[in-house]
């Protein structure tokens, strides 16, 4: 019998060698071992004590039965959570997880939350690795709340990149953090230019999360639904990028997902409008705009501030006269109290009003949130808020008089000019005329100040003698006889020339004895107001020809309602006009396209793209980038696709590689995965397949 006990403890000891070589000499699976000794020594009861040789010290507690050990692990790594001794829960955590799997959601969540809020920044990606991890294997393991920790703590430590994986784990998981905690995600994420990016394909894609789960009558839809404070927040990142196209994206996003704009809202939209030559949107919007409260309109002063510019830049002058009429004299006309119908959301169109599959965003007017606040702002160009009222700039005062007196029309402004004059409520601005005459005298437009005084004189508005004394010093050194004799008349027939002394200043004048003495001092407003003048007169301001603003507008309809051959007339019209298209033009076109799935038509159009950049124009635009290459990726022309990551290289632009990469895996996961170059049959093939895995290469990289 002992020889028998004799071969099974050589045996066992045997067996227990070969095992801890597979488990690196220390880990050994007891269950086996205890299912062995029951099956194989027919009951008899073995002293494991004789076994103590075969383990060291530190590990004989490890080889006890599975029920202690399991218990003791869990409890050493609960208690150095606890105590928040990461150095020590890490290792720990390893060796269970060799030995037993992934401890329990509970313990799992307190690790993640603990490597979330370690001092040592390496503690964050070991904790991105194990969520990953975790996710492959068992995704109910983890809990919301510590991917939420996790997501905030890297974008606390400037991470972006893997902050943004976290979420879109979530997103898929059909969760996101709480609103406060993603809006501080975002909040942070926005600072640089990669995370405005990411920030933005992130929130698109949780609209189209919520759609598809509404659709589905999902339960947990609502809580994916984001915030306005939300859209705002990541609206204001694109607007100061200048990110235009996909601040539009966002705004369309908002209409599909029925989210409610609010004033922040309102004034965002207004930024992105005006950068995409959007005029027609606004001009939806101001119908509604123009009845809010007087409390919440200096709210509003930055919408017709851009409403003014865009006027100017279609060259607009009729409507840019209306817009100033209404500045003047709706302004004071305003209810105290706030509109009950802007009270409620009020559905403004997308696109032309009459499309079957037009999108309406819906709008508070009168509805400002105190959450968050628009710093974009900056400084008025064309329209402020001065004394509690609307006024135009100088700036803006500047390009009205040049646009009307190239076009002839100075009369018509000289009646826009009393009307404003007639309105304005402070006697510090009741020389409104006389400041837009002396700055038309001070720049060199002498014939049109007269025109000016001319106009004042029919309408009976006051013009003082020291304007019309500043005229005509201005005749005589100029040497325009005729014209100082003439408003010499005009002056007697308004009867300032009351007695002699008159009479010899304005005979002094004319023969050159008196220089500026008769002439009061140059206001401040009288100074910048001829600054701009001069600079207007001899640049301009447009940023474009008014032509482009025109035929863009009407692509951006024919594209909306899926006109491609209209919209193509329009663009082959731009090019015999010899007119340089823009991003929009291209940025309509593309999505135009995108809508019909006319894949081939958008390589046509990136060729045309490269053409214009060689010639010196600018069109590298990410937003226009990642619209082309996502469209390439999708009809798989991966020839392009590679050009255009080339081309966002060179101008060191950010690259969503995770976006690109489930687009390929949605469409083409497995494209020539099995094909080999020594297969190919022909040229193009070989290329394509060098191509494909070029993109597969550099999605790896991320």
């Amino acid at each position: 019998m002992m020889k028998v006990y004799h071969r099974l403890i050589l045996l066992a000891a045997s067996n227990i060698t070969k095992s801890a070589a597979v488990v690196h000499n220390v880990h050994i699976c007891k269950s086996s071992y205890r299912t062995y000794w029951e099956t194989n020594v027919c009951g008899r009861q073995f002293n494991v004590a004789c076994l103590s040789h075969f383990c060291t010290r530190t590990e004989q507690d490890e080889l006890c039965w599975e029920g202690p050990n399991h218990d003791i692990m869990l409890k050493r790594l609960e208690s150095a959570l606890l105590d928040c001794k990461d150095y020590e829960a890490w290792p720990i955590f390893s060796k269970f997880t060799s030995l037993y799997g992934f401890p329990p959601p509970a313990i799992l969540s307190k690790l993640i939350s603990g490597l979330s809020y370690s001092s040592d920044h390496s503690s964050l990606p070991k904790a991105c690795n194990l969520i990953f991890k975790v996710a492959k294997e068992n995704s109910e393991l983890l809990e919301h709340d510590s991917l939420s920790r996790l997501c905030l703590s890297l974008v606390r430590a400037q991470m972006p990149v893997l902050a943004s994986k976290v979420l879109r784990l979530m997103v898929q998981r059909n969760c996101v953090p709480p609103v406060d905690v993603l809006c501080s995600v975002f909040m942070h994420m926005v600072k640089t230019e990669a995370g405005t990016c990411l920030a933005s394909n992130i929130l698109l894609e949780i609209c189209d999360h919520f759609h598809y789960l509404t659709e589905k009558r999902s339960e947990c839809a609502m809580s994916m639904k984001p915030s306005t404070t939300i859209f705002n927040l990541i609206l204001e990142a694109c607007v100061r990028s200048g990110s235009s196209l996909k601040g539009q994206q966002i705004i369309e996003a908002m209409a599909r997902i029925r989210a409610v704009a609010d004033v922040h809202s309102v004034l965002l939209f207004t930024y992105t409008y005006e950068m995409n030559g959007l005029r027609d949107e606004l001009k939806k919007l101001k119908e509604y705009v123009d009845q809010v409260s007087l409390p919440l309109a200096r709210h509003y002063v930055h919408f017709y501030d851009k409403l003014l510019s865009l006027h100017y830049d279609f060259d607009d002058i009729d409507a840019a006269a209306s817009l100033v009429t209404d500045i003047y004299l709706l302004w004071g006309s305003r209810p105290l109290h706030p509109n009950e119908e802007l009270m409620k959301p009020c559905k403004v169109p997308i696109g032309s009003p009459y499309l079957k599959e037009g999108l309406k965003v819906q709008v508070m007017f009168e509805l400002l949130q105190k959450d968050f606040v628009v710093h974009v702002k900056g400084q008025e160009e064309y329209v402020a808020l001065k004394n509690g009222k609307l006024i135009l700039t100088s700036k803006g005062l500047a390009r009205l008089i040049v646009k009307y007196k190239r076009r002839g029309r100075i009369t018509e402004f000289s009646k826009l000019l009393v009307a404003m004059q007639k309105n304005m409520g402070t006697a510090q601005e009741e020389n409104l005329c006389c400041d837009v005459i002396h700055a038309c005298i001070d720049s060199g437009c002498l014939e049109t100040a007269h025109d000016i005084l001319d106009d004042m004189d029919m309408a009976n508005m006051a013009v003082p003698t020291s304007t019309y004394m500043l005229l005509l010093n201005a005749y005589r050194e100029e040497n325009m006889s005729k014209e100082a004799e003439a408003l010499v008349k005009q002056i007697k027939r308004t009867g300032l020339l009351i007695d002699a002394s008159d009479e010899i200043m304005v005979s002094k004048c004319i023969s050159g004895v008196v220089h500026g003495s008769v002439v009061e001092p140059n206001t401040s407003r009288q100074s910048e107001l001829t600054e701009f003048l001069i600079v207007e007169m001899k640049w301009g301001y447009n940023k474009a020809p008014s032509k482009v603003y025109e035929l863009n507008s009407s692509m951006y309809f024919f594209c909306k309602a899926k006109m491609m051959e209209d919209a193509q007339t329009t663009y082959r019209k731009m090019q015999e006009l010899k007119i340089q298209p823009t991003v929009q033009t291209f940025a309509h076109l593309v999505q135009g396209y995108l809508s019909l799935e006319m894949y081939r038509e958008i390589t046509i159009l990136w060729g045309d793209i490269k053409r214009f950049m060689d010639h010196g124009c600018s069109l590298a635009n990410r937003d226009l980038y990642e619209l082309l290459l996502l469209n390439f990726l999708r009809g798989g022309y991966f020839e392009r696709v590679m050009e255009i990551l080339h081309h966002m290289k060179e101008h060191s632009m950010y690259a969503d590689r995770w976006m690109y990469n489930q687009e390929f895996i949605r469409l083409h996961k497995n494209l020539y995965r099995k094909l080999k170059a020594m297969d190919v049959r022909t040229e193009a093939q070989r290329l394509r397949l060098e191509h494909v895995k070029a993109f597969r290469k550099w999605v790896r990289n991320n």
